[in-house]
């Protein structure tokens, strides 16, 4: 990769540390500080599905072949979740910009997409690394997993006293990538059918 790919790739996961983690969680307790059910459900639904993003990490951090590609089905589908509800999509309509959560959450909706398809452009300038991210020339995309590795290394030696390798976060990541794969299906046999693109938010009433 050439300097100007490193930097940009560097740059993209710097801005989805930011967009993917930092300003949800921010939205999150403001909507429950604002008793917003709409934004509320919104950000529940996003954290749980985000939870294959973190999965994509240990999977980056254990050197699994195929991560890059975890990596971006995990951010097209925290977009996907942020798009897909029709009722909170309508309830989202119904403010004008004096709202300032409902205008910010419209606009971080906007550059997660923006973030998301970004990254899916640079995997493709690199798309050696979808099958093989050990290689070389894939070295930039396992970078930015070294903070979190020394997060997880610390706090796996501190609860349970032993060294956190990288065999063993990608047993990890493969197990909860199995776990999280088999929570999907199940909601796309039992639940999608039923309630559609419904996210029932509004079920104990509007805010």
């Amino acid at each position: 990769m050439n300097i100007f790919n490193q930097l940009s790739v560097w740059l993209s996961f710097q801005l989805s540390i930011i967009f993917l983690l930092g300003i949800p969680f921010t939205l999150f307790l403001w909507s429950i500080k604002r008793r917003n059910r709409a934004v509320n459900k919104l950000l529940s639904i996003y954290w749980k599905i985000s939870l294959l993003f973190l999965i994509s990490l240990l999977l980056l951090i254990g050197n699994y072949k195929y991560a890059l590609v975890i990596t971006n089905i995990s951010t097209l589908l925290m977009t996907f979740s942020v798009w897909f509800w029709n009722d909170i999509n309508d309830e989202l309509q119904e403010y004008d910009f004096s709202s300032s959560l409902i205008t910010t959450t419209k606009v971080w909706r906007w550059a997660l997409t923006f973030i998301s398809l970004n990254i899916l452009i640079q995997s493709f300038q690199n798309i050696s690394c979808f099958s093989f991210i050990n290689s070389s020339s894939c070295e930039i995309w396992l970078q930015p997993s070294s903070n979190f590795y020394l997060i997880i290394k610390n706090l796996f030696n501190f609860f349970f006293g032993a060294n956190f390798t990288e065999p063993i976060a990608k047993f990890i990541g493969l197990l909860s990538l199995l776990i999280y794969f088999l929570g999907l299906i199940q909601w796309a046999i039992i639940k999608l059918p039923k309630n559609g693109r419904n996210s029932c938010f509004s079920e104990n009433g509007r805010n």
